[in-house]
């Protein structure tokens, strides 16, 4: 008698399509879009960012550095989605001991709620046909390995096989899948990028300032990728920021210092008001940098660059320093006016009026250009007692009377400060002037005298 050892179907083909069994095309009219209806997560934060909820059949890939929040998420969500049938929550990093400890603190326990540790790709799908969830939670992918992608977990093969095999078979079931990624030391999601091509959501988890979390979404295949959801962390998980409008603003006892300006944002469908911050001080050794965070430096020396053009203060003798009160991220246009004038301001030393704020892309050409829902802005600004609205002139309803209206930049400066403005702007620039000439009649003479 010979044992014969029978080998085992490819992976690929012990899969089935999304349609059933069968490959024949189907007409779009034929297709019902309400098979694939949204769940309700119980998080409105994290609905706000994804859309309106969790699309059924739908992977969703969520990243953050370590420690800032995205068990715990993740958890609660478990704990509260409005999930037709069972919920797994799958481990590599923890015990089913250490996540009951969790849920008991977070107080998370629910009937439905299994949890699974282990990062094979084998015994993970065994679990999920035994289990046949409507809500399934992997924490990490960066733990994941099978045999058929090699014998080391968190390869590029690996996360991108396995994340395959997970995301075929979420929308086979129609049944919700969240992933935790790990991250790089820069924030990007550690891992091939074809993981991220392979979801149909990529959420970053970031800390704002030591209790605040901001939600973001880079790709969402079911909704708007602009939303943020706001979170912060107490001792019982994290608490929905159900109105952050003013969230990141100072309360500050008199004026302004010199150096400040408020911006009011369009975050999504919301409207927040941050405080930017400048200071600049003279470069050491010839080398000017800039050191900002939450705002791309590039975008900081191109506005500074624009301020030295049009206005005559010098900035490229200047170390700049930016920052965001709160520790949010911006990246709409729509903050160079108010990091202009936040730049102007350091520069001249001279403190912006008390109850302003500022919207408007800025041009190479010192114009100010439109940006969306500036009347939205203005009146978020004036609800939280900003009664000075700057922004550009556009035609935009309510232009002139909800907010002062400018065409470029120096127009903007000039209604801001008024002669004070004008002054310091006059006193930068023949300061610079005179250091120049100076700088030229010094290098004549040396010039004779050799």
């Amino acid at each position: 008698m010979v044992e014969e050892k029978v080998a085992s179907a490819p992976a690929g083909d012990r899969r089935r399509t999304v349609a059933g069994e069968r490959s024949a095309a189907v007409r779009m009219q034929d297709v019902k879009s309400g098979e694939y209806d949204r769940m309700d997560t119980g998080i409105g934060e994290l609905n706000r960012v994804l859309g309106g909820g969790l699309m059924r059949g739908s992977a969703v890939l969520l990243g953050g550095e370590p420690g800032i929040g995205k068990s715990t998420l993740l958890l609660q969500l478990c704990a509260r989605a409005e999930a037709p049938g069972r919920i797994l929550y799958v481990s590599g990093e923890e015990s089913p001991a250490q996540i009951r400890l969790r849920a008991d603190r977070l107080g998370c326990l629910r009937e439905g709620l299994e949890v699974f540790s282990s990062g094979e790709l084998e015994r993970i799908r065994g679990v999920l046909d035994t289990v046949k969830p409507s809500l399934v939670v992997v924490d990490s992918v960066q733990t994941l390995h099978a045999e058929e992608a090699g014998a080391v977990p968190g390869t590029a093969n690996q996360i991108k096989y396995c994340v395959q095999e997970l995301v075929s078979w979420a929308k086979e079931r129609q049944a919700g899948l969240f992933l935790v990624a790990h991250v790089t030391k820069e924030g990007l999601i550690a891992g091939p990028k074809a993981a991220e091509h392979l979801v149909d959501a990529v959420l970053t988890f970031e800390q704002s300032e030591a209790e605040l979390r901001t939600l973001r979404a880079s790709k969402n295949r079911f909704g708007s990728a602009e939303e943020v959801g706001i979170f912060r962390m107490g001792e019982k998980g994290l608490e929905e920021v159900a109105d952050p409008s003013g969230l990141f603003l100072v309360r500050r006892e008199g004026g302004m210092p010199a150096g400040v300006a408020v911006a009011p944002v369009h975050e999504g469908s919301r409207i927040l008001l941050v405080e930017i911050q400048a200071l600049s001080v003279p470069a050491k050794a010839g080398l000017t940098r800039v050191y900002s965070e939450r705002i791309d430096s590039g975008r900081v020396a191109r506005v500074a660059a624009v301020l030295e053009k049009h206005t005559g203060l010098r900035f490229s003798d200047q170390d700049l320093y930016v920052n965001v009160a709160g520790g949010m991220r911006l990246t709409e246009p729509g903050i160079d006016l108010a990091l202009a004038a936040a730049l102007y301001s350091a520069r001249s030393d001279t403190p912006l009026p008390q109850g302003s704020a500022l919207a408007g892309e800025l041009s190479l050409a010192g114009e100010l250009r439109p940006v969306r829902q500036m009347r939205r802005r203005a009146r978020a600004a004036r609800a939280l007692g900003l009664d000075l609205v700057f922004g550009p002139a556009g035609g935009e309803e309510g232009e002139g009377k909800e907010w002062r209206a400018s065409k470029d930049l120096k127009e903007a400066l000039k209604a801001l400060l008024g002669g004070k403005g004008r002054a310091a702007a006059g006193g930068a620039a023949g300061g610079s002037a005179g250091t120049a000439a100076g700088d030229r009649r010094g290098d004549r003479s040396s010039a004779k005298s050799s």
